[in-house]
């Protein structure tokens, strides 16, 4: 009597690509990638977006103090600031301008005018801070979520096999290197840019005590009428 032996069964193979992983995550990872990717690119669209702002800004600006270099009357500085709107310096000018002859409350006015450029500068500031703070967070919630799938499968397979617990430990992996791809640019760019903003605040301020000195001084019109009456006297 001969025994009829059945070849093996081959062994069933696990695809590991990270994009087959990812498509195929199980629900909550594949939610945690979902808003993890989506917080990359508004990562990058915020970081190009307030990048061009601050260089269109810093030209007007550049354009505005020239302006005000070149006046020779204070009661220009008003139309100065209408005429660059796009300045983020151009409120603060106004402001003075309007309360020119209170030269006591001249400080406060450009104080509370650059709290409203100050909040204009650092627009989508906070949401580039909060993806950069929170991302890895995120991917670290997928990341445990997939381990603990890993280990439901162990539990439910009575078996710990690369292909039970390799699909599950990949979306786990994966959730990680998503979120910490989505953290590190927003960082760099937030700290790039926040230094921007704060030397573009830090010239505005210098500008303002400058633009206060001027708005005390005298115009053409006061000092033509105190010659006159010199002249009389």
């Amino acid at each position: 009597m001969h025994l009829r032996l059945e070849p093996a069964a081959p062994a069933p193979t696990v695809d590991l690509d990270p994009l087959s992983l990812a498509l195929h995550a199980s629900g909550p990872v594949a939610a945690v990638l979902f808003l993890l990717i989506a917080a990359a690119v508004g990562a990058w669209a915020i970081a190009v977006i307030k990048h061009r702002q601050l260089g269109r800004w810093i030209a007007a600006e550049d354009a505005l103090d020239l302006a005000v270099a070149a006046a020779s009357d204070p009661d220009e500085l008003t139309r100065i600031a209408a005429r660059h709107p796009d300045a983020p310096g151009a409120p603060v000018l106004a402001a003075l301008a309007r309360r020119r002859g209170e030269d006591d409350v001249l400080e406060a006015v450009a104080a509370r005018a650059q709290v409203d450029v100050q909040r204009r500068l650092g627009g989508m500031m906070t949401t580039l801070a909060s993806i950069g703070s929170s991302a890895p967070f995120v991917g670290l919630f997928g990341t445990v979520y997939g381990i603990m799938d890993a280990f439901l499968r162990i539990g439910r397979e009575k078996s710990a096999t690369l292909p039970v617990v390799a699909p599950a430990i990949g979306e786990a992996l994966i959730a990680t290197a998503v979120g910490l791809f989505a953290a590190i640019p927003a960082v760099i760019a937030y700290n790039a840019l926040i230094r921007r903003i704060d030397e573009l605040q830090a010239r505005i301020d210098a500008s303002a005590r400058e633009w206060a000195i001027l708005v005390r001084r005298p115009s053409e019109a006061v000092l033509s009428e105190r010659d006159l009456e010199m002249e009389a006297i």
